[in-house]
């Protein structure tokens, strides 16, 4: 009987033993992916900043890569619409006052 709660000791601690580390593991991986996540948006971040430092420099005058120019000239073209639409907005909010 003795061997019994003796062996059945050696499986506790064992089980014990690999959550500890399982644990430790999945902390380390949430961690890491965590990491992950945070050098990814600080790319991201970085790319707006690339993009409108490109953009101002076409507004400029002193960008000259074609394909920078047409990807300038749609962004310029979005924001005429986009200003369009915002003077159909005031004048239906003027319309309706």
């Amino acid at each position: 009987m003795a061997d019994f709660f003796e062996d059945l000791g050696k499986k506790i601690t064992e089980v014990a033993d690999d959550l500890g580390r399982r644990a430790g593991d999945t902390i380390e991986t949430q961690k890491i992916k965590s990491q992950i996540r945070s050098l990814k948006r600080a790319n991201d971040r970085d790319y707006m900043d690339i993009g409108r430092m490109v953009y101002e420099k076409f507004q400029d005058g002193e960008l000259f890569g074609t394909d920078y120019i047409t990807i300038c000239e749609a962004i310029e073209k979005r924001d005429e619409e986009i200003t369009e639409k915002e003077t159909q907005l005031d004048k239906i909010k003027e319309a309706d006052l």
